[in-house]
């Protein structure tokens, strides 16, 4: 499955969001960091050492699937599909600050808020299309029939 051919376009989309990646996950554990606590969803628990954890782990894994993305073209498909995943997982921090009405990243109103949650699926499809996940299960599902 991870030997599937994607363009040059989709491994430039890829290696961009894994430097994105990269960015993110530093920016996590330091000049950021009380920004991302901001997105730490309202419904976990709200312990200042829970939170900081939830920030510091998914810096952590930001950082991997970055340089994952960037590094690791061989299994760019699996990798594809577990960046996808981190993006439905992280989603409920956005909806939460939404909902909460939390300023930070300099969304400062509903309506930047709100316009932010729709950025989250395009981040999956970009992360399945540059990876070659999509060709792949088309691919796949041809093949079955």
């Amino acid at each position: 499955m991870d030997t599937v051919k994607t363009s040059t376009l989709q491994n430039l989309c890829r290696i961009f969001l894994g430097g994105f990646m990269l960015f993110a996950g530093i920016s996590h554990l330091s000049f950021m960091r009380e920004e991302f606590l901001a997105q730490v969803p309202r419904w976990l628990p709200s312990t200042p050492a829970f939170m900081d954890f939830v920030v510091v782990s998914s810096g952590i894994v930001e950082i991997a699937l970055g340089l994952a993305m960037i590094f690791l073209s061989r299994y760019k498909v699996k990798i594809g599909i577990i960046l996808a995943i981190f993006y439905v997982l992280v989603f409920p921090g956005n909806i939460s600050q939404y909902t909460n009405q939390i300023d930070a990243f300099g969304l400062d109103t509903d309506q930047k808020r709100f316009m932010r949650l729709f950025f989250q699926p395009v981040l999956i499809l970009l992360a399945l299309w540059s990876t070659g996940v999509i060709k792949a299960y088309m691919q796949k599902r041809l093949h079955r029939s």
